[in-house]
């Protein structure tokens, strides 16, 4: 399952690399959509801070999205109810790396989930804080990868009969 966190319009402008961000988080729900892995997408206090930005909305169609008023993902009943039971592996992206994103990794670690921190998929306002982030989530236990590593392992393979496809969104 592939979680995104608070990919909101009014925060991706004030975050280092948030046109980054959107751009390979938009990679990621493409793929998923194109290789049928589930997605899970938060908003924190979306009445403040709108909802997922428009170019991610429509990749995301199929996903459940999940209103929150906690840092901590894992804190709201209605996230914890919609993941697969641990000790799935979840991919997790989105902003900002040093709270939300941080702190929920944190919290499906407890839980006893795999996670795969997608770290060129994160952002933070300051580089600084996404760089402490990622340490802090693998020396509790996640592990670091990338976008198209995330893409690849979801294939398994080159015979998978839609690799050319999920190719196309890495090149």
């Amino acid at each position: 399952m592939l979680v995104v966190i608070d990919m909101q319009g009014r925060l991706l402008a004030h975050l280092d690399g948030g046109e980054r961000l959107a751009d390979r988080v938009g990679t990621l729900l493409r793929a998923a959509s194109l290789l049928d892995v589930p997605v899970v997408v938060t908003e924190q206090n979306p009445d403040g801070l709108g909802g997922t930005a428009d170019g991610l909305a429509a990749h995301a169609r199929s996903a459940r999205t999940i209103q929150k008023h906690t840092f901590d993902a894992t804190l709201e009943p209605t996230f914890v109810e919609a993941l697969p039971p641990a000790p799935a592996t979840l991919w997790v992206a989105g902003a900002e790396a040093h709270v939300c994103v941080l702190l929920t990794v944190l919290g499906l670690l407890r839980l006893g989930y795999r996670v795969e921190w997608v770290a060129d998929a994160v952002a933070s306002r300051r580089a600084a804080d996404r760089d402490v982030a990622l340490e802090r989530a693998r020396q509790d236990g996640a592990k670091l990868t990338t976008v198209e590593t995330a893409i690849f392992g979801w294939l398994g393979s080159y015979r998978h009969p839609r690799f050319r496809e999920a190719l196309a969104l890495v090149k």
